[in-house]
């Protein structure tokens, strides 16, 4: 029997149809929505995301400035470098790979406890190795997720390749090439140079709220010497670029480019012939006598330029530069004599025999002497108590440097044998001679200069102390003393100077009067060496010492060199003028009972017209005439071009002051 569908069989099966097409049209309706919505709606917005994800608006760089010397020769330059650097926003975001990524770059780098990337602080902990180190690095120096972050700076070329090679297997790891700074002669100028660097979180706020500068976290900055001191000269202007990243964040494609603005050289007054001469004679010198430290300073003391500046022991730049390590520099930061330290304009030292020279001028100049007045040194002073006046037993001896005494004295005479007796007098008095007394003491030596930086453009330097009872009393709840003059007449006592401060009043002793503000920098100059800025000679003050007194101070400076303290720097081919000094120090007692000594000599040539000034210290434990003077006599030697006669010893001098 033939089966039939019943009427409400055939209207169920309608409606299933209608239902059917509805639901087809809703779901197609659905999807055109849906499409609509994200093609034209949203486009923009998702356009924007994909760009994102593929763009990149990156800073370029501007290339620093290089450093010439004041003939030109190159001291700094910019030399390529790889850095590996991690872009955070590439790299997994699963805790397992990402520390596996991490871990196969960390044993690719070699990664120890001293080689936590950027590392140029001993507050970078030496503890953290492996993946822990990069991590340290990222969660420190991470300004933005795509923004790229060093881990190491200055790796090998083939490591780098090796690196780009294995970019599948480490997502999120670069290879950046960058201009890194070179100093070629490394220890020689690096405390006139400095180093750049990475900037400290001390000196973060103050480089990222400059108005109008575009300084990051990522970017390095001088940290010392003329780098930090015209950062704005040498570092230059930002540019920019529009690149095209793939998914490893690799670049891919630069799509634009506005180029940065180099940024200035500079020509320094330093003459890299005369800086290494000096380097030389001083490093034998203190080799010599075991001495372990020392400085030379050479001017122009016509203009106040530094022609050369050593202080020794020093230190290669060339380390921070490439990011020193937590070893290195632990180890020169233990060094007690403080190689990273420009002892020139930083260290303070009493002045000794040097610094007769100025109460001289000022004796002269206040008419407390002049040239025929005479004082008797029979090698030693007896003065009174001022409490018990006549009774000699407690009198307070001051001996001269030679117990056999120089006889009558005057101010020629006095330089150029140093007698102490005489400075004594003539800074404190003594019986019916009045003397300078402290107050015009001290403001001649701080109208020369001492007392107060000399504006060097340099960081780190010292003001030096000249003191005054109100200093002593505070310091050692004691009045001033006579005899505190007295020292002070002879370069000892309380009084400390710099050896920058010491040829700064040399030179104006040698010019005239004029106190120049020492210059380190002769012109700022343009990427095509065009001159932006000259540096003019510029004048602190003239001393208030006329000058036939301060010829009368030449005349005693070019008697130590040709019958006195100074007679071994009496060159023929030159004249020379100069100033012994050896300055007592406090310390362990030798032998005979006597206080170790600094070792100092001033002078300045020709005597007629001078044109280079110069100051030679050498630390510890020996006289000025036979250390100093021998260093001052090749370095003089060198820069007039004389040749050093044969068997000449550096350190052969007669005794004296």
């Amino acid at each position: 029997m033939e089966s039939r569908n019943s009427p409400a069989d055939a209207g169920r099966t309608g409606l299933r149809i209608v239902f059917l097409q509805v639901s087809i049209a809703a779901v197609f309706t659905l999807l055109v929505w849906q499409l609509w919505r994200l093609q034209i709606v949203r486009s923009a917005g998702y356009q924007v995301r994909a760009d994102a994800n593929r763009f990149r608006l990156v800073a370029v760089d501007a290339p620093r400035g290089v450093i010439y010397d004041r003939l030109g020769r190159i001291l700094v330059r910019n030399v390529p470098s790889y850095t590996v650097s991690i872009v955070p926003a590439a790299l997994p975001n699963e805790d397992a790979p990402r520390q596996d990524v991490l871990e196969q770059l960390a044993a690719l780098l070699g990664m120890q406890a001293t080689d936590t990337g950027t590392v140029t602080l001993a507050g970078d902990s030496p503890a953290a190795t492996g993946s822990s180190a990069i991590e340290a690095i990222l969660e420190r120096n991470t300004l933005s997720p795509h923004a790229p972050v060093a881990v190491m700076t200055d790796v090998d070329k083939q490591l780098a390749f090796r690196i780009e090679e294995l970019h599948l297997r480490l997502p999120g790891v670069i290879i950046e090439v960058v201009a890194q700074r070179e100093y070629p002669y490394g220890p020689l100028t690096s405390h006139w140079l400095g180093y750049v660097g990475a900037i400290s979180a001390e000196q973060a706020d103050y480089y990222l709220d400059q108005t109008g500068e575009d300084y990051t976290l990522r970017d390095r900055v001088g940290i010392m010497g003329v780098e930090t001191t015209f950062e704005a000269e040498l570092r230059g202007t930002k540019g920019l670029k529009h690149i095209e990243v793939d998914a490893y964040e690799r670049e891919i494609d630069t799509l634009a480019v506005d180029p940065p603005r180099p940024g200035n050289s500079l020509e320094l007054t330093l003459d890299l012939d005369l800086q290494r001469a000096s380097e030389d004679a001083l490093r034998e010198g203190m080799r010599r006598v075991n001495s372990t430290a020392g400085v030379v300073v050479a001017m122009d003391p016509q203009t106040g330029e530094i022609l050369a500046m050593v202080s020794l022991p020093s230190y290669d730049n060339n380390l921070f530069a490439q990011g020193i390590s937590y070893a290195d520099f632990a180890e020169l930061s233990a060094n007690p004599e403080r190689p990273l330290v420009n002892h020139a304009i930083s260290g303070q030292y009493p002045p000794g025999s040097t610094f007769k020279v100025f109460p001289a001028a000022a004796a002269l100049e206040e008419k407390v002497i002049d040239t025929r007045t005479s004082v008797r040194c029979s090698g030693e002073l007896l003065l009174p108590n001022r409490y018990f006046p006549d009774d000699p037993s407690k009198a307070q001896k001051f001996k001269c440097w030679t117990p056999y005494g120089h006889g009558m004295q005057a101010v020629v005479g006095a330089l150029a044998n140093s007698c102490d007796i005489f400075f004594y007098q003539v800074s404190g008095g003594f019986e019916n001679f009045e003397g300078l007394g402290l107050a015009e003491f001290n403001r001649y030596v701080r109208a020369f200069g001492f007392g107060e930086p000399t504006g060097i453009a340099l960081e780190g330097e010292s003001a030096g102390l000249i003191p005054d009872d109100r200093w002593k009393r505070i310091n050692y709840g004691e009045p001033w003393t006579t005899g505190d003059t007295y020292n002070a007449g002879i370069g000892q006592g309380f009084d400390l100077v710099t050896p920058l401060q010491l040829l700064n009043g040399t030179a104006a002793v040698a010019n005239g009067g004029t106190l120049y503000r020492p210059q380190v920098v002769r012109r700022v100059l343009d990427q095509d060496g065009n001159t932006v800025r000259p540096f003019e000679p510029e004048t602190i003050r003239k001393v208030p010492v006329a000058d036939q007194n301060l010829a009368i101070v030449r005349l005693g400076m070019r008697a130590a060199v040709t019958e006195g303290t100074a007679h071994r720097v009496n060159l023929a081919e030159v004249t020379v003028a100069g100033k012994t000094g050896t300055a007592e120090y406090p310390g362990p007692l030798d032998a005979d009972g006597n206080l170790p000594t600094h070792a100092w000599f001033t002078a300045f040539a020709p005597y007629e017209d001078p044109e280079i000034a110069l100051v030679v210290f050498v630390s510890g434990g020996h006289e000025g005439a036979k250390v100093a003077v021998p260093i001052a006599a090749q370095i003089l030697r060198s820069y007039f071009g004389i040749p050093t006669p044969p068997g000449e010893d550096i350190v052969a001098a007669p005794p004296g002051d």
